[in-house]
């Protein structure tokens, strides 16, 4: 079946983004968000290795995912952690929440999930009608690692239980003038030689030039947007490999 965030690619990603794993976004969130005493919130929640420390340090933060495998893996985690905080099963392109929040983060570049150009204006359009005034919005964005069609990596990695998963991943098109990728990834699971579960799932990736997105975050309202590279405040991205991660102020 093709999927998207199913079963045994929400399995492989707990196992490759564990709770405790950090690229330096988990510190980078940690300190930025230090002293909001108001609601955070994370769409895209994932497993909840952002969420998870941020609840640990006493920050009042709920989230939500589309995945429905992925929303059930943040809550298992959460309750193995005695944590509780609100989770939902909502889209970030329309959702409604009656309140209003301090900061809203989207880190790991979960945001570029959404490929179609009026998908991502209206969830930033959400974000922003979320915040309250004066509230920050937190997001991460990257650049494809490869525009070349054909281009196929792969990983394998065990679970707990001494089982393989197999993820090959190849990049099918790449769209220059809406700028997004499409790569096929097929994942499969092996239980000693005898191949146990398949799942294939379109990834759509969409990127951004570096002052484009500023500009469109300006265009939505927000202001005073800062601009940082791999998790250093304010520190102007140089390299095309670098993760870009973008502070904006709700008017």
């Amino acid at each position: 079946m093709v999927s998207f965030y199913g079963s045994l690619s929400t399995e492989l990603y707990d196992i490759d983004k564990y709770i405790g794993k950090t690229f330096g976004d988990v510190e980078y969130y940690s300190e930025r968000l230090e002293g909001v005493k108001g609601k955070i919130l994370e769409p895209a929640v994932g497993n909840g290795r952002i969420l998870i420390p941020l609840l640990h340090k006493g920050l009042n933060i709920e989230g939500f995912d589309l995945s429905d495998d992925m929303l059930r893996l943040c809550k298992k985690n959460c309750a193995e952690r005695e944590l509780s905080p609100n989770l939902y099963s909502l889209n970030m392109c329309n959702f409604s929440l009656e309140q209003k929040y301090e900061a809203i983060i989207i880190p790991t570049g979960s945001f570029l999930l959404l490929h179609q150009r009026e998908d991502s204006l209206k969830a930033l359009k959400c974000f922003y009608d979320h915040l309250e005034d004066g509230g920050r919005l937190i997001v991460d964005t990257f650049l494809p690692e490869s525009f070349e069609k054909g281009y196929v990596s792969t990983r394998i990695l065990k679970n707990q239980d001494g089982d393989s998963i197999t993820l090959e991943e190849v990049l099918v098109d790449v769209d220059y003038i809406n700028q997004f990728t499409i790569t096929h990834n097929k994942y499969q699971k092996w239980q000693n030689t005898k191949l146990i579960d398949t799942e294939l799932e379109v990834f759509p990736l969409k990127w951004y030039g570096v002052e484009e997105f500023r500009a469109i975050l300006q265009d939505i309202g927000f202001k005073d947007v800062t601009i940082s590279a791999d998790y250093e405040y304010n520190k102007y991205p140089t390299d095309g490999s670098e993760v870009f991660t973008y502070e904006a102020i709700k008017k």
